[in-house]
């Protein structure tokens, strides 16, 4: 957090300032004799419409505190101090703010020497935050291909914090269905995307929809009370309404710049059910959005699968069961979205550090 003062000449970094506090001045004139010290104490507010520290392939936000100081007759010493900023999720009722601990006033002690204390906003955005977290949605997933049933995946809930396990279960038991392929083996990804976002120009295809769409508007009032009667405008509008929507195709979703974090493997040839657990790491970045980049998360899928439903004889009485030296395989994969909240920064493990600044 850097403030516009006299000293941003010494204090210039690489690329831009989005964040800054104004600058406050701890002492002046300060004399120290050998051997003594004093200590000062420093607090400030971060705006709560600041991006989270993030670290990625084309946008990085950091924060620092800057210390600058100056002996008579010498020249300005700075030192940074670096801080990790974790996002605050969004509140879902603001109007909860004003609310205090009693949150009945029959309920609530009648000694009059208690004072009645507000909650800071703060404190109702962790209270969401274990709220969201700890819902409980299972949802079930039915994974297939072109041969036919491959699996079903269960996610218990879709929204996580910081330092948990996303665990899910996958069963392979296709019921009363006759079995048409297995599922070799298979690995769970949790990557991070990173999507630029960036002003997009104006395509030829939606100037063409505005021109066609200003034609029907003319050829609309052209047309006189007995072609509308005789169904002649409804046939003219739905052709030229079919034409422009031909045109129009739907564009492939970005994927960005991804980054994979954690990864599960299991080998399931014979496996009805099973289970899979992916952590997610303390010192990654949450989900969270600005106006130059989009930060999400996903699970990737990929399973392998065949044809190849049995080998061998189930229970030999001699000998061993061997495996088939060739397998036909096929690669599947599939997606799922999740989304990743802060945890307590008091949670994460953040070792005392020690910053010295050399005063010449």
């Amino acid at each position: 957090m850097i403030g516009r003062t006299a000293l941003d000449a010494v204090t210039q970094a690489p690329g831009e300032v989005i964040v800054a506090t104004k600058p406050k001045i701890l002492f002046c004139d300060l004399r120290l004799q050998p051997g003594e010290t004093k200590m000062y104490f420093f607090n400030e507010f971060i705006p709560r419409d600041g991006p989270p520290t993030y670290r990625g392939h084309n946008i990085r936000y950091f924060y620092k505190i800057t210390i600058a100081t100056q002996r008579v007759k010498s020249k300005v010493q700075t030192l940074a101090v670096p801080i990790r900023v974790l996002p605050i999720p969004i509140i879902s009722r603001p109007d909860e703010l004003p609310v205090t601990v009693e949150t009945n006033e029959e309920l609530a002690p009648t000694n009059p020497f208690l004072e009645k204390r507000e909650i800071s906003e703060l404190e109702i955005s962790w209270h969401h935050l274990k709220n969201v977290t700890a819902r409980r949605a299972p949802k079930f997933y039915r994974i297939s291909n072109k041969r036919g049933f491959v699996g079903r995946f269960c996610l218990f809930k879709p929204a996580y914090k910081l330092g948990e396990d996303i665990v899910g279960s996958l069963d392979f038991d296709p019921g009363v269905n006759p079995r048409k392929v297995r599922c070799v083996q298979f690995s769970v990804k949790l990557q991070q995307q990173e999507l630029s976002i960036r002003p997009q120009p104006v395509q030829n295809h939606q100037l063409q929809s505005q021109s066609s769409t200003g034609d029907d508007v003319s050829s609309m009032n052209s047309f006189d009370m007995a072609s509308i009667a005789s169904g002649v405008l409804a046939d003219n509008l739905h052709k030229s309404a079919t034409s422009a929507s031909s045109k129009v195709k739907e564009a492939p979703e970005p994927t960005g710049k991804l980054s994979t974090i954690s990864t599960s493997h299991q080998v399931c040839y014979a496996t009805l059910q099973t289970q899979v657990v992916v952590p997610i790491p303390l010192h990654v970045t949450p989900t969270f959005r600005t106006d130059l980049v989009d930060v999400r998360w996903r699970l990737h899928f990929e399973f392998v699968t065949t044809t190849l439903i049995d080998f061998g004889i189930p229970n030999p009485e001699s000998g061993e069961l061997k495996a088939p030296s060739e397998m036909p395989v096929e690669t599947m994969v599939w997606n799922l979205p999740v989304t990743v909240y802060a945890a307590n920064p008091l949670q994460i493990y953040a070792p005392n550090q020690t910053f010295n600044l050399l005063i010449k």
